[in-house]
């Protein structure tokens, strides 16, 4: 049993570690394609609080994970805890499409890292 047992019922996670770059992005976009298959609504929670580098080469993936799965009534959101992942989404200009999630926890309630403490629901 995983550290989210309650959570994913309705969800898929992917989550990397590491460095994501160029070398690496193909075997990426491979884990969230199988994370995809299937057919119906699709939420989509992608873990990358272990991830120590991370590249422009990864949004490609992201994007087409965020197009199919709001194609199909679902979403994709982000976990991410070091400033790279957030620099890349900035400089790509998606960082509106994929804002920042503290926690899988988090991103399953839809509450942004950068929500005041006080704004946080139950």
């Amino acid at each position: 049993m995983g550290p989210y047992p309650d959570l994913f019922a309705e969800c898929r996670m992917v989550r990397a570690g590491g460095e994501l770059d160029l070398t690496t992005a193909p075997a990426f976009a491979h884990d969230l394609e199988d994370a995809r298959h299937g057919s119906g609504r699709l939420f989509l929670i992608v873990d990358l609080s272990g991830v120590t580098f991370m590249d422009g080469s990864v949004l490609g993936p992201l994007c087409a994970a965020w197009r199919d799965c709001d194609r199909r009534r679902g979403w994709v959101r982000v976990v991410h805890t070091r400033p790279g992942p957030g620099l890349v989404f900035l400089a790509g200009g998606l960082a509106d499409m994929f804002p920042r999630y503290a926690s899988a926890q988090d991103a399953w309630h839809d509450i942004p890292a950068d929500r005041a403490p006080g704004l946080r629901g139950p």
